[in-house]
């Protein structure tokens, strides 16, 4: 019995599951979170570009924790920029609990434009080029959310005065929130993705 050559590569190189995400908030360079994306106890994330989205979004400072939010309401706001990460599967699922998703945020598709990058080889991203990625949205919001300001590029010392409270000080369960995570799906068209 002999193994197919395709066999062999999959068995001593394994298809490793890559996704691109697009982070606009505190876990970008030089946020108060951006630390969780270069522990790699948490999975692996390389930086790709940086971008901004090809839609107008609604990027605000909510709740008492100053969270920068961006909302699922295209065509309002700004251009947000921020930056493009290539995550192993670890990562995403670290990312999926960190952000509480599906409960808190929602991991939906967006495109972006490609501003610059730094990669290399396959990493590279051409800039000006549109490429589409995860992003963490919020699809349902409080009703004075969209009232309020919004930004086009966020930063947690910005002259907005709304400086990011660190996940530290925040309480440890929310009471309405489940305490159990389950792996976040990525919605497309207000459906979960079985794919995902």
């Amino acid at each position: 019995m002999s193994l197919s050559p395709q066999l062999i590569i999959n068995v001593f190189y394994p298809v490793v599951h890559t996704h691109d995400v697009f982070v606009y908030g505190t876990l970008k360079k030089g946020q108060p979170n951006y630390f969780r994306m270069k522990d790699t106890a948490n999975g692996q994330a390389d930086f790709l570009a940086h971008a901004r989205t090809v839609e107008r979004y609604p990027l605000v400072i909510a709740t008492e924790y100053n969270i920068p939010f961006l909302l699922n309401v295209p065509g309002k706001g700004h251009r947000v920029y921020g930056e493009i990460y290539r995550v192993n599967k670890t990562m995403l699922n670290f990312l999926d609990k960190f952000e509480e998703c599906p409960e808190w945020y929602q991991r939906i598709k967006i495109q972006l434009e490609v501003q610059d990058g730094d990669g290399k080889g396959e990493n590279t991203l051409k800039p000006g080029s549109i490429v589409e990625t995860d992003v963490y949205v919020k699809t349902t919001n409080e009703p004075d959310w969209l009232q309020k300001p919004t930004y086009e590029n966020y930063d947690t010392n910005g002259a907005h005065g709304l400086k990011y409270i660190d996940s530290a000080t925040m309480p440890t369960q929310n009471p309405t929130k489940p305490a159990i995570y389950t792996e976040c799906g990525v919605v497309q068209n207000g459906t979960k993705d079985p794919q995902q």
